[in-house]
């Protein structure tokens, strides 16, 4: 069985050869080179690849984060001056409802 002189194709008695020359006559004038991988720069170009890609990321997701971040601020920007002015001396006096609200926090019902 094994050997590797032994022929492998036993019906026409020749030597097939190994892995990688399976029957053909060795090259000669051939060369190639090879590098190793981590040799071969492998990040090259990420930095610059890395800031389109969260552009084009960043750029695809606008929609759905700053209308509702714009929305929130402008809601939480109203509240506070109307509370501003709900506590103020100004506006205890233009509205004893709104006045009773600011103070017990709730709505005054009768």
């Amino acid at each position: 069985m094994g050997g590797g002189s032994e022929p492998l194709d036993t019906k026409h008695g020749q030597y097939i050869g190994g892995w990688g020359n399976l029957g053909s006559q060795t090259q000669k004038g051939i060369v190639t080179y090879a590098i190793s991988a981590n040799r071969q720069r492998p990040l090259a170009g990420t930095a610059n690849a890395a800031v389109f890609n969260t552009y084009r990321r960043c750029k695809a997701q606008f929609l759905y984060v700053v209308p509702p971040v714009a929305f929130a601020y402008l809601l939480l920007s109203w509240a506070t001056e109307k509370n501003e002015f709900y506590n103020s001396k100004e506006g205890r006096t233009i509205s004893p409802e709104a006045s009773d609200e600011a103070t017990q926090g709730g709505s005054v019902r009768g």
